[in-house]
């Protein structure tokens, strides 16, 4: 089992996925791999009602729905790699259902929110500078956290005010930046000299100076969002959500949007198009209804 697994990874690696996809593809197959085992089935005798078995313990143990789907999607991709290479005659999950995604609205910050938790960190302190400057930076551009960590210091412009930023699959785009985002990165540059030990291109770097991991980076937001006091819940996803709402709250054209996000698909977009139009209508209803 464990050769077909490395064999199917290595196919997937020739097709140029990134690094998140191809992690997640591994966890998945290799989590269901021990559950065949668990139930002391072979990966060549699995049949629909086994799947149906493993989304019930998938369930069981509180995955979202989208991470359930993510699974069998998964699961399906493992079986028609192992049916195109005639390891199987039969594929188990081609006539399983998908379960429906519920899409569920992304928390959002207010203005109020956002600017407590940009001034949170401390700029006393080299870690606080930075912070500071990576925290900006997110609000500022809307990028994903994987965007994010792996700007390099070329990617930056602060005289014309853009950030070059490279998204999946090599595609990039150009992202203009405000005031506050060029200070904080000028007094970070100021400091990263001598986080930088090992001459490394990316533009942040974590307290071994080295380059800052995704997990790095959601304990920063978390604790700053814990010294804010914002009660919502919060993960390294919110400032770019916030980002997306406050410019179409602002008046910008939701192309434009879809374009600093880097979504290829309006659908993705127009979910933050639905969250303006209902804090609009909660704010006309407070300011025109006699009982509000």
């Amino acid at each position: 089992m464990d050769e077909l697994i490395n064999n199917y990874m290595n196919y997937l690696k020739s097709k140029n996925l990134s690094k998140n996809t191809l992690d997640a593809y591994s966890r998945d197959i290799k989590r269901f791999c021990q559950f065949l085992q668990n139930r002391n089935e072979d990966i060549d005798s699995v049949e629909e009602v086994t799947i149906m078995a493993y989304v019930q313990e998938l369930h069981n143990n509180k995955r979202a729905n989208s991470s359930i789907i993510r699974n069998i999607v998964s699961i399906r991709n493992f079986y028609k790699y192992l049916s195109r290479r005639g390891v199987l005659e039969e594929d188990p999950v081609i006539n399983y259902e998908m379960p429906k995604l519920k899409r569920n609205i992304p928390q959002i910050l207010t203005v109020d929110e956002v600017e407590k938790l940009l001034q949170a960190p401390d700029l006393s302190t080299e870690k606080g500078i930075r912070d500071k400057a990576m925290l900006e930076v997110m609000y500022a551009t809307g990028m994903k956290v994987s965007e994010l960590l792996n700007i390099t210091t070329f990617d930056i412009n602060l005289k014309l005010c853009y950030i070059k930023c490279k998204g999946s699959k090599g595609n990039e785009r150009i992202i203009p930046i405000g005031s506050y985002a060029v200070n904080c990165l000028n007094e970070y540059l100021k400091i990263r000299p001598s986080l930088n030990i090992y001459n490394l291109d990316y533009l942040f770097l974590n307290v071994q100076k080295t380059k800052m991991t995704r997990q790095g980076f959601w304990k920063i937001v978390k604790q700053y969002a814990k010294l804010s006091g914002i009660k919502k819940t919060i993960n390294s996803y919110t400032l770019r959500h916030s980002f997306a709402v406050h410019l179409l709250q602002n008046g910008a054209d939701i192309k434009a949007v879809q374009e600093l996000l880097g979504h290829k698909d309006m659908a993705a977009t127009q979910i933050y198009s639905t969250i303006t139009k209902k804090s609009k209508i909660v704010e006309i209803y407070k300011k025109t209804h006699p009982r509000a």
